[in-house]
């Protein structure tokens, strides 16, 4: 059996409604990891959708409870057919947002599948119940074709907590970090550049929230008695964002600046437009860092943004000078970026500038991460994406949004391929969630080509990594 033959009968299976059939189920389990009142709803979903798909294809299965939030476990599943093969690790999450069922279209719901046109409305139809589904699907299609052999060893990591941001995820993998070795990290979620452009993306930028604070006094005073003789902390507190980043959206902390866009960088990605889609907002070409590409903006530089500012009562304002303003504010950034000093440096740049009465609170930060995109493992992927799908595929080093890839490839160590099967439009975290048949259809090909193609020739080509590896490293010394 060929490459061709295998996605010929994986496209065939999907297009007999098998897919559509597995998802359906999966959807109508509302997976809310936000909800104490669905804990069994997340056990449900492990017990009775991904245990015996994974039983079926001889994979040992191992449930992990989580210490950091309770019903909300992990899976770790595991098939070794031959030591000396190459060995991936794959990652889903069962877990969905908030089904907002009220909001939804009238005549939908979050919690059934419903076709119309190109789309399948459902919670988690995108994010990420559709993804991992199709990756599932894909695993079972080689299986059977090479009579209960995949042709490598494989690794699957699933959690259903992602979305109340993986409480105990880096803690597991330390403790398993042993059942969790492999040689190549290939998984699915987050959106593809564009719905009709296939594209592979080798990390994420990373994200710190922080919260800036004037406490001026207890009490708000009349403005008529008291303004001008007592400071406002909304007025100090605008000024001292506006020192932060500018009226273009230009971050003014040099020490939270990325290193300069590299040369190699900058050659990917004047291949990938960003925008442009038929749901997608106008994009600002004034607005972001002077000198860079929107598309370098997103994917190779750091961004200040204002998420919420407070202070007074904003749904009924008085006439007097508020006691408080707070703001909630986050810089998204690329590796290389001190973003774990961020109190400190945005400390010493605000007492630089006179505001010294501003408070700083690091609340939450994850690291970003970018696989080198040289390697040839990397090559290898677009490669196959391109023959399978007859379209050239876009290469982002990094995603503009954040995923816990960091436990993948900082500790695991593993070089990490994202290839995802949805589209910026798909309603994800919002209402009426979509994901679309033909990028379904066709993550379906890719997927099942890849992995494929890993057990006709994977250890040549884990070779040729650790070869560019050793390579690299000869340089950098």
């Amino acid at each position: 059996m060929t490459a061709d033959n295998i996605v010929e009968q994986a496209l065939a299976w999907f297009d007999q409604g098998e897919y559509q059939r597995i998802l359906a189920r999966r959807v109508a389990i509302a997976t809310e990891s936000q909800s104490i009142s669905r804990d069994a709803e997340l056990a449900r979903y492990l017990d009775e959708e991904i245990k015996p798909a994974l039983s079926a294809m001889g994979f040992r299965l191992l449930s992990v409870d989580n210490p950091h939030a309770a019903n909300r476990p992990f899976l770790i599943a595991t098939r070794i057919e031959d030591s000396a093969l190459p060995t991936v690790l794959s990652y889903g999450h069962g877990d969905v947002v908030f089904g907002d069922d009220e909001n939804w279209r009238s005549d939908l719901s979050p919690w059934t599948l419903k076709e119309e046109g190109d789309r399948w409305y459902g919670r988690g139809s995108a994010d990420n119940k559709g993804q991992h589904s199709i990756n599932l699907a894909a695993l079972e299609q080689i299986f059977k074709a090479r009579n209960g052999r995949l042709g490598f060893n494989c690794k699957l990591l699933f959690e259903m907590g992602e979305e109340i941001s993986s409480p105990g995820l880096a803690d597991l993998c330390r403790t398993y970090k042993e059942e969790l070795s492999a040689d190549i990290f290939l998984a699915s979620d987050g959106p593809r550049l564009s719905a009709v452009r296939p594209t592979l993306f080798l990390g994420s930028r990373g994200a710190v929230n922080f919260r800036l604070t004037v406490n001026a006094r207890d009490n708000a005073y009349h403005s008529g008695n008291w303004g001008g003789l007592l400071t406002n902390p909304g007025t100090q507190l605008a000024n001292a964002l506006a020192c932060l980043v500018n009226q273009h959206g230009q971050l003014q902390v040099a020490a939270l600046k990325p290193p300069a866009v590299s040369e190699a960088i900058r050659e990917i990605l004047s291949d990938v437009e960003v925008g442009g889609g038929e749901n997608d907002p106008q994009i600002d070409p004034h607005w972001g860092e002077a000198g860079l590409t929107p598309t370098e903006r997103l994917y190779a530089w750091n961004q200040l943004e204002v998420l919420s500012f407070l202070t007074g009562n904003p749904q009924r304002p008085m006439n007097a000078i508020p006691g408080h303003a707070t703001a909630v504010c986050q810089l998204r950034f690329v590796v290389g970026t001190d973003w774990q000093n961020l109190a400190k440096h945005v400390r010493a740049h605000l007492d630089a500038r006179g505001f010294p009465q501003v408070e700083v609170e690091f609340m939450r930060g994850s690291p970003a991460t970018r696989f080198d995109p040289t390697d040839p493992l990397v090559g290898w992927a677009l490669d196959i994406m391109q023959q399978t799908t007859g379209k050239k595929p876009a290469l982002l080093p990094n995603l503009g949004g954040s995923l816990p890839n960091d436990v993948f490839a900082d500790i695991l160590g593993l070089p990490t391929l994202w290839v995802p099967h949805s589209y910026p439009a798909c309603g994800q975290h919002g209402v009426n969630e979509h994901m679309l048949i033909s990028v379904a259809r066709e993550g379906l090909a890719v997927m099942t080509h890849l992995l494929w193609d890993l057990g006709e020739q994977g250890s040549a080509l884990l070779g040729q990594h650790h070869a560019h590896q050793s390579a690299q490293a000869g340089v950098v010394q």
